[in-house]
């Protein structure tokens, strides 16, 4: 669910104690104002940004227009526990230090490079600033490796850069194939 802003990062939980109802089935407690001894147990995915909204005011005939756009600051939320009677949120550490192990996971897939030199990716076709930092980022940094990349890889990599195709569009392999004999030479 998503809320306004609330601190915390993510994978932190929090306990949000206004609870005004309460129901299991047929069996349900309405609050006056609240439930007593009830909480809910959340686990903060994120926080983001809500859509943004136009905010437009006009008076006829005056020359008067005014434009501005806002967007409400949020935090996205999943439950995971309703608590009642008192009873206390269970501890986010152990889901902290798995949701760490897999990025370590990821890292020691993606080839490093052989030489300690870097090619300037950009003489790639399409390939600018911002690509070029994603790829170095990945861990990409000569044509060599490039040239190297199979089909699974273009895939794997299309995926994790989004790149939506234009490795096979462009022709990247083929050009990286060309750029390495020419360095080589």
């Amino acid at each position: 669910m998503k809320v306004e802003r609330l601190p915390g990062e993510a994978g932190d939980v929090i306990t949000l104690d206004d609870v005004l109802m309460l129901g299991n089935g047929k069996d349900v407690t309405l609050g006056e104002p609240r439930v007593a001894g009830a909480a809910v147990a959340a686990e903060i995915l994120g926080q983001d940004r809500a859509a943004k909204i136009i905010v437009f005011k006009k008076r006829r005939r005056q020359n008067y227009r005014r434009k501005n756009g806002h967007r409400q600051l949020q935090t996205v939320l999943r439950v995971t526990e309703i608590l009642t009677g008192g009873a206390k949120a269970k501890p986010a550490a152990k889901k902290a230090a798995k949701k760490a192990e897999p990025k370590k996971a990821e890292a020691k897939a993606i080839p490093k490079a052989e030489s300690a030199d870097t090619d300037d990716l950009k003489r790639l076709s399409g390939v600018g600033p911002a690509l070029e930092k994603k790829l170095l980022e990945a861990g990409v940094t000569s044509f060599a490796q490039i040239a190297a990349w199979t089909e699974k890889d273009v895939e794997e990599f299309g995926e994790k850069l989004s790149f939506k195709g234009r490795i096979e569009r462009e022709g990247w392999i083929d050009q990286a194939k060309e750029f390495a004999k020419g360095e080589k030479e």
